[in-house]
């Protein structure tokens, strides 16, 4: 069958693979057995070949790439909820990382994050913003690729070197703006930003694999660093996302989903959100269905997701929450009332009864409906429930499939390697002019140095576009990357 053992209360609760794509939400405090539950999770939708990606955020859901050990503990709760055929097994894993360390380099470029993104990840104001929109135009219009920071760096420079010359084309560019946007992308190298902008980029049918026994893979993002720049976190797996939803196409209803993506620490993404982000999060959770995806958020309260997200979530765990506060008060009130009610269940009350590896559950069932909550006892994972060693680390990601790929960094030529040696150029072609009895060109109309430029540019446009042509990788097509803007434009776009 097609579908997922959860748990088990007064009968057995499954997620039916058929309905993994309509999105849910595993909530309650810390300790309480979240991690096991997205372990459930991960490796039931493995069996069912569904490839995973999702974060680790404190290394104890690397676990999964070891089989477990068998203990009284766990065999008298396989017996209780009636498991069959359960053994300890890992299941396949790919580690990724965006600096590098603890997994496969994650990398993309600059001019597929698109200046909304970045801005976003640079904690930058409306003006400036409104500075990169700038610069991504003048990049998009004279086929200069950016790549990495240096590339980014490089035409932010050339921007102020001739910023008469690009405010009257473009808008208004002032040095301050510029150098506060230089300043952002050295913070953002300093905390590891640097490794993530490159290639090779991250190919997204690389993390639709299935093993050689049509098991989905794993993939696991090291998120312990990470996490400690949420915007940079959030901003990230928001990209992935928006990568997914532009990239794949309609499916509608499959009988498994096509790949399920898990979000840790789903808190950070709407923290000081704008209710335009949000409308357009909801819109693209609603949306991402068709394309069969399931996107399932974990946080510590139910209220850390908005209303308007938290209506598109079907499948539901609720560990517990412990009512010592006012807003812990809230949250149960809140969780309570999302449930569809089981008279044998008093929500609000077991919500701060549950024990580890309890929760309360309700899945859709037949026709999509919600069944009635029941107050559930967790089935163990099959994988470890801990961290696994650096040497068992290395062990797997020798064995990946991808490491030969992403493993070795390449820097091919791109907007500062383009700016710098048409600056060559430029000073080549000045020196004999000033020589002593050199003789005087043509008489014709005086080019600034941004004029200059261009005409450079433009001259060399055919083999700028040639050779973009021949990346598998390359930004350098306006069409399809003013797409992907549009679209993270319209996620996290607001009034410039």
């Amino acid at each position: 069958m097609s579908d997922i053992l959860i748990g088990k209360g007064d009968q057995p609760v499954h997620l039916l693979g058929k309905y993994g794509n309509r999105h849910g939400l595993v909530a309650g405090a810390t300790g309480t057995g979240k991690s096991v539950t997205l372990m459930v999770m991960a490796e039931g939708f493995s069996r069912l070949g569904v490839p995973v990606v999702m974060a680790d955020v404190k290394g104890d859901i690397a676990g999964l790439a070891m089989p477990g050990t068998m203990n009284d503990r766990i065999a008298q709760r396989v017996q209780q909820i009636g498991i069959e055929g359960y053994a300890n097994e890992a299941s396949p894993v790919v580690f990724w990382d965006l600096y590098g360390k603890l997994g496969h380099p994650l990398r993309t470029t600059v001019s597929e994050v698109g200046p909304t993104l970045m801005s976003r990840m640079l904690e930058l104001n409306d003006t400036q913003s409104g500075v990169m929109d700038i610069a991504f135009k003048l990049a998009d219009d004279h086929g200069l690729l950016l790549l990495d920071l240096d590339d980014l760096r490089a035409l932010l420079n050339f921007t102020t070197e001739n910023k008469a010359e690009v405010s009257k084309q473009y808008g208004l560019v002032s040095p301050q703006s510029v150098a506060a946007i230089q300043r952002a992308l050295l913070r953002l190298e300093q905390d590891g930003g640097k490794q993530f902008f490159g290639e090779p980029a991250l190919q997204l049918a690389d993390l639709m694999r299935q093993d050689m026994s049509g098991r989905g893979v794993v993939n696991l993002i090291a998120a312990d660093q990470l996490i400690l720049r949420p915007r940079l976190y959030s901003s990230f797996l928001l990209w992935l996302l928006s990568e997914l939803f532009e990239t794949l196409p309609e499916v509608g209803d499959l009988e498994v989903p096509k790949l399920v993506f898990f979000f840790d620490e789903a808190h950070l993404l709407f923290d000081d959100c704008p209710p335009a982000l949000r409308q357009r999060v909801e819109q693209v959770v609603r949306l991402i269905r068709s394309k069969g995806v399931g996107v399932y958020f974990c946080s510590q309260n139910p209220d850390d997701v908005p209303d308007e997200v938290l209506g598109q979530l079907g499948n539901r765990v609720q560990h517990a929450l412990r009512a010592f506060t006012p807003r812990d008060q809230k949250a149960v009130r809140a969780a309570a009332e999302t449930f569809v009610q089981n008279p044998k269940v008093d929500v609000a009350r077991a919500i701060g009864e549950l024990g580890v590896g309890e929760a309360l559950v309700s899945m859709l069932m037949a026709k999509a409906v919600p069944m009635p909550v029941e107050r559930a006892i967790i089935c163990p994972p099959r994988c470890r429930m801990g961290t696994i060693s650096d040497e068992e680390r290395a062990l797997v990601r020798s064995r990946s499939p991808v490491g030969g790929k992403y493993d070795t960094p390449v820097n091919r030529e791109s907007a500062f390697e383009m700016l710098a040696k048409r600056a060559e150029q430029a000073a080549a072609e000045e020196a004999p002019a000033s020589a002593p009895g050199a003789a005087k060109a043509p008489a014709e109309a005086p080019r600034s140095k941004f004029d200059e430029f261009l005409w450079g540019t433009k001259r060399r446009q055919g083999a700028v576009e040639a050779a973009a042509k021949s990346a598998t990788r390359t930004v350098a097509n306006g069409i399809g990357r003013q797409i992907l803007r549009g679209l993270l434009g319209g996620l996290l776009g607001g009034k410039r």
